[in-house]
């Protein structure tokens, strides 16, 4: 698990991991990852995901849904 101290976009120290519902959308598609931890600043809104929060968004998001074309 990584450690973050400061915020990587505007350097505040005030930046901090949160665990919340993180919604987001694809196409006019909207989507939910429940419970997700991330590290965000409320000093400019940086987010910042590790690798596993990355595969739960991946894991929910319409862009990398499996289509079946049926061939």
């Amino acid at each position: 698990m990584m450690q973050i101290t400061l915020c990587p976009t505007c350097g505040s120290d005030t930046i901090r991991r949160v665990k919340r519902d993180w919604t987001g959308q694809w196409e006019g598609r909207t989507y939910t990852v429940p419970k997700l931890e991330f590290y965000e600043c409320p000093a400019c809104g940086e987010k910042v995901y590790e690798r596993e929060a990355m595969r739960s968004i991946e894991a929910r998001s319409p862009a990398f849904a499996k289509t079946h074309t049926g061939k």
